[in-house]
């Protein structure tokens, strides 16, 4: 056998070390990689129903810009289009926290283990009567005998029952259709209502298209708030990520203040509008996060509301439906 060339000494010698390099390398990947997908498996998952309508501008932000990431929290977002829906998913299960106005909050309370969280939106003024802009309709007396549409069991038909009360409107005396906000544009329009009630963006929507508007739902002493809902087991058993995710929801609403345009961009992309009606839809609007007197105020009102319309058989006790331990823990009120 001939004697090893120092030339082949040095191709083994280099062989040898690549390979072990590559080995301890690959190790350290692996271990890297390892950490990696132990912090995310460590990230809570929560699975939240929202609703894509300007009332939801935090929710579509905070999921747009990762703001839920930034504090360890893994999404899963469940969008739908109005509140009755994100309820149904949340009792049934199928969601950890849910998006919902006051009247879809206190029906899901007064029957199911789940508990009111904060309040992250709302706006006195975001309900609004809608007719066309040649209707003879011009005062509430007008409605009588004419086609109203309206989303049953939604914070906007608590709002009509409270107004149509205080003006003097006979809601039997009229025609109330239920009818989903996405279909009511062209309904009113076609001439197959003669009049829409709803929260924003959908009287924005009908006005770009030759709407008027013929009152707001405002001036009853309700903020209309936009609330989050969860459910009593996750609550118990994730309040760390509850505090979390209200931080990250608090992000989102600065965000909206700080950057209205951007903000409304985002909106406009997350829903169809254009920017302009998404402007003017969310000027409706306030978006902060809390569970003060004021949110509390109206979902009294409302709740005293609903049971004497028999809608539901009690009012809840707001000390029990509402657990604001997570809002005071991320440094809110």
């Amino acid at each position: 056998m001939q004697p090893t060339s120092h030339r082949t000494r040095r191709i083994w010698i280099t062989s040898l070390f690549c390979v072990l390099a590559g080995c301890s390398i690959s190790v350290l990947c692996l271990g890297g990689c390892a950490k990696r997908e132990a912090s995310e498996a460590s990230k809570t998952v929560v699975r939240f129903a929202y609703q894509d309508r300007v009332a939801d501008a935090a929710s579509m932000i905070a999921v747009e810009k990762d703001f839920f990431g930034a504090e360890g929290l893994i999404v899963q977002p469940l969008v739908f289009s109005s509140g009755p829906a994100c309820s149904e998913t949340l009792l049934a299960g199928s969601a950890d926290i849910g998006t919902m106005g006051d009247t879809t909050s206190l029906i899901a309370v007064s029957r199911a283990p789940v508990k009111i969280i904060a309040s992250h939106g709302g706006g006195e003024h975001r309900h609004r009567i809608i007719v066309t802009a040649d209707s003879p309709i011009v005062s509430p007396s007008d409605l009588v005998g004419r086609r109203l549409a309206v989303k049953r069991g939604t914070s906007t038909y608590g709002g009509l029952l409270a107004w149509a009360g205080s003006v003097g409107l006979d809601l039997s005396a009229v025609e109330v259709i239920d009818m989903r906000p996405g279909d009511m544009a062209d309904a009113l329009l076609a001439g197959a209502v003669d009049a829409i009630v709803a929260s924003e963006p959908t009287p924005s929507v009908v006005e770009d298209r030759g709407g008027r508007e013929l009152a707001t739902l405002g001036g009853l002493g309700n903020n209309y708030p936009i609330l989050l809902v969860a459910r009593n087991e996750f609550l118990e058993a994730h309040p760390d990520a509850v505090v979390r995710f209200l931080r990250a929801l608090l992000r989102a609403s600065t965000f909206i203040q700080q950057h209205p345009e951007e903000a409304a961009r985002i909106v406009a992309a997350k829903t169809g509008l254009s920017v302009p009606t998404s402007e003017r839809a969310m000027s409706y609007h306030y978006y902060r996060l809390q569970a003060d007197e004021a949110t509390r105020s109206s979902l009294a009102s409302t709740a005293q509301f609903l049971v004497a319309q028999d809608i539901i058989t009690s009012a809840p006790d707001l000390g029990e439906a509402i657990d604001d331990s997570s809002l005071h823990e991320a440094g809110l009120e």
